[in-house]
This record gives structure tokens, sequence and C-alpha cells, in this order.
């Protein structure tokens, strides 16, 4: 099973998720603009449980490593990411369930959070594979993926239903280990290190 260590950036650090984490998630995640392009609505104190406590399940069973993402000057939890999917004999993994306060997103936290992710998987656990995936309908999303590097695969269509009943389609992209060192470099570029 991958390990979840802290993953310590100059603005923020990616802390692995635990229960303890639950207030600051509630008071980062209530918007519910945040969630109204989502499969699940974390909105609410009960539903920000059920995401932490299924990020917390799929964790036991070896698929994912989540965190909270705070802000390393004051600790406040802004939000949340991770990684999911994982495939240690294929040597891949996803990164996502990703969610910004509202008032830190068009910040360095998103970018920082990625680049931190992004040299895990590759420069730690040896990962030759990372996806992503958004809905077809998050436009901001999709452009974000590819400013960092990421190349966009594909369609799936009709392939999650979301928390309000409406179909999604999700469009799936992914940067290769090959790929890395020019994706870290351009995401270096953009934190100004």
């Amino acid at each position: 099973m991958l390990s979840a260590p802290v993953l310590h950036g100059r603005g923020i650090r990616l802390e692995p998720l635990a229960m303890d984490h639950l207030p600051g998630l509630i008071a980062a995640g209530g918007d519910p603009a945040l969630w109204q392009i989502t499969v699940n609505d974390g909105s609410t104190p009960e539903g920000m449980r059920r995401w932490a406590e299924s990020a917390l399940e799929d964790q036991r069973r070896g698929v994912a490593v989540p965190f909270a993402t705070v802000l390393r000057e004051t600790g406040q939890v802004v939000g949340g990411s991770r990684f999911g999917n994982i495939s240690e004999p294929d040597r891949r993994a996803e990164i996502g369930w990703t969610w910004i306060a509202p008032a830190w997103q068009r910040t360095a936290v998103n970018t920082e959070a990625k680049y931190l992710m992004l040299r895990q998987a590759f420069e730690v656990w040896g990962l030759v594979r990372v996806e992503f995936k958004t809905d077809a309908l998050n436009t901001q999303s999709r452009a974000a993926l590819l400013r960092i590097g990421a190349r966009e695969e594909g369609t799936f269509r009709k392939h999650a239903l979301t928390w309000t009943g409406r179909w999604r389609d999700s469009v799936y992209f992914s940067i290769l280990d090959d790929e890395w060192p020019a994706v870290k470099t351009r995401l270096a570029s953009r934190l100004g290190m």
C-alpha cells in the first residue's frame, strides 16, 4: 500500500486526511456552489462527513490516499484532494476529488497541491501514469488541467450519476512519467520556484 506522508509546500501542506480535519473541512466546504457539478455534495456537515468517511474507507481498502489541504502559515483547512483508483501493479493512480474553498480558488493553492502530489507520484512512488477526470461541464477544471500540462484523452459518456440525479460525462486526462520533467518545470515556474 502506498504511504500517506505529509507533503510540505511553500504555502500549503497536504496532511493525510483524518476525521480530526472534519470541522475545518465543514467550514471550508459549506458553499453549495462548490458542489453544483460534482458527484457528491459536501456542502452540509453530513455531506462532508460522508465525503471524508468515503475517502478513508477507500484508503483502508488500499485504493486511495486522501489529504486535507492546509495553509502552512495559519493551519486553516481550505480544501481536500486525494489519490484514488490506485493500481500498484500497473504503477498508476488518479488525482482527484479535489475541491478548494472559494476564497482560495485562483490562487497558488491548487497549483501547489498538484505539484506536491505529482512529485510524490512520480519521484517517490515511481508511478508511470497519473490520471485526472472531471465533469465535461467543468470548463475551469478542464482548462486548469491543460495549463499544467496534462493531456486530454477522451470522454466517458454517462460515466457517473451525480448527487442531483444528472448523468455526468467525465473527461479524462493524464500525465506520464516521461512527461513529468516538463510538467514539473512548468508548475515550478508558475509557482515562482
